[in-house]
């Protein structure tokens, strides 16, 4: 079998995700070459789209990249699976169980702690502070998070809109870098689950220490 070399979807296709393949692991196209022993001028012809390849020339390329046939045929793949590869962790929080930590305004039960590194931090929270005259300087911190009401109402105060009450199942996801303050909005105790997102692995370690600091307020 002769590789193509008449240019149709697919070739544009296999060339941008041997693209991808080739720029998540910061490689040239002369690496690549010579990893592979393909020539440099098919692997250039491949990603401009210009010609595809037989079977066992892919085979040839995905052995000397170490990768999978199926990740030129997927750029999702390329991105997502290169940069996050599979940790296979896992940590189960039972009732009751968890960090607590106790501020003037709130009462977070961290969860999972357990886990180092971790990019997202699920916290159950209580909201006692009910103005922001008591609740003080906006919060802020790396990130996006996710807050939704289990029980009460909870006033959302952040620095750009206008102030939402949330509701028992109600929720807001947001800017975590933007002010933000959660107050209780009604007569009864306020509780949620807040999951706060990061790409920075040390999220819980910033969280913990602005409860140490409000706690301390």
């Amino acid at each position: 079998m002769n590789d193509h070399s008449m240019p149709d979807g697919s070739h544009s296709q296999l060339g941008h995700c041997l693209k991808a393949a080739r720029q998540a692991r910061g490689l040239t196209l002369k690496q690549v070459a010579e990893r592979t022993g393909l020539a440099l001028s098919t692997l250039s012809k491949v990603e401009n789209g210009l010609m595809s390849l037989t079977y066992d020339k892919l085979q040839q390329l995905t052995g000397g990249l170490k990768m999978e046939i199926a990740e030129l045929f997927n750029p999702a793949m390329s991105r997502v699976e290169l940069s996050r590869p599979v940790t296979a962790r896992r940590s189960i929080s039972r009732a009751g169980q968890g960090r607590v930590v106790d501020t003037k305004f709130y009462t977070y039960n961290y969860q999972c702690t357990d886990l180092i590194g971790k990019r997202m931090v699920p916290i159950m929270a209580e909201v006692r502070a009910r103005s922001l005259e008591e609740f003080g300087p906006l919060l802020r911190h790396a990130g996006e998070e996710y807050f939704l009401v289990t029980s009460g109402s909870v006033a959302v105060h952040t620095e750009f809109y206008a102030p939402e009450i949330l509701h028992e199942g109600d929720g807001i996801y947001l800017d975590s870098t933007m002010g933000h303050a959660y107050l209780n909005a009604g007569e009864q105790p306020a509780k949620g689950v807040c999951l706060c997102t990061s790409e920075e692995t040390d999220l819980y370690e910033q969280l913990h220490q602005i409860a140490v600091r409000e706690g301390k307020s």
